[in-house]
């Protein structure tokens, strides 16, 4: 049996997904994105879980992007496509999750590796790290993680990363708006642990629908995402967590969520 290219561990209500590539600077081969998808729906039916944190081995490179020595396929082009779209259809996956996720971004994320952590809910990275879109040296568009880097960055910001290629360091990241914390290295792992408990201790029924909603809204026109939104508020009064979290605020105690 093939070695698997992501390991997937539960503790203290998080799931770690770390792609396990050191080697290959954890590239995203077809087995990567294959075994991240499967891994986010084992998470999701894991009632112990309660928050996805993604990463990668090692200290040096959280993920560098496509394996582009195994680009080239015998099957087509067609062929070639669809497994491209894996990609498109894996940070849509993470999106769409009933989960919050964290990526724990331990080192370099370039290219494809950007777009993982933009599909993530949160980012915490070390200061160390350096993210960018070196895509276009090697003859490339960044394409797909295009459409994220878009809703995160202004036009100009955006254009100057895709068409220069060029690095940033965390620090810059996170003044663009890429990344939530920039920690030294050594405090990389409390950081996300503290995130993650702040996020395990929510409704997971609210966070779910709050998330679904705003992912929604996000290219809804004005008028139409209020409408749409005042919908999604009367439904997340009638969930029994909303009666449990206003009860408990009026009683001046800490909520106890059913997760419904």
């Amino acid at each position: 049996m093939e070695e698997r290219q992501v390991l997937y561990a539960v503790e203290d209500g998080k799931a770690l997904l770390t792609i396990d590539r050191e080697r290959a600077r954890n590239a995203l081969s077809p087995r990567v994105l294959e075994e991240l998808t499967d891994a986010i729906g084992r998470a999701e039916a894991d009632p112990a879980v309660r928050v996805l944190v993604l990463t990668g081995t090692g200290e040096r490179t959280f993920c560098a992007g496509a394996d582009l020595g195994g680009m080239a396929t015998g099957d087509g082009f067609l062929a070639g496509h669809e497994g491209r779209r894996a990609y498109a259809q894996l940070l849509r996956r993470f999106q769409e999750a009933r989960k919050p996720s964290i990526a724990r971004v331990n080192g370099h994320a370039l290219a494809g590796g950007l777009g993982l952590v933009l599909a993530c809910d949160l980012a915490v990275a070390a200061s160390t790290a350096e993210l960018g879109t070196p895509e276009v040296d090697v003859g490339l568009f960044p394409m797909m993680l295009m459409a994220l880097l878009q809703r995160h960055v202004g036009r100009k910001r955006a254009l100057e990363l895709v068409m220069t290629g060029r690095r940033m360091r965390a620090e810059e990241a996170l003044a663009l708006g890429l990344l939530n914390r920039v920690v030294a290295p050594s405090e990389l792992d409390a950081a996300v642990a503290e995130l993650a408990r702040t996020l395990a201790g929510k409704s997971q029924a609210v966070l779910a629908l709050g998330r679904r909603a705003y992912f929604l809204a996000e290219d809804m026109p004005l008028t139409q995402a209020l409408e749409f939104l005042a919908g999604q508020l009367s439904l997340n009064v009638l969930a029994e967590d909303a009666a449990e979290g206003v009860g408990a605020f009026l009683e001046k105690r800490p909520p106890r969520w059913n997760d419904r």
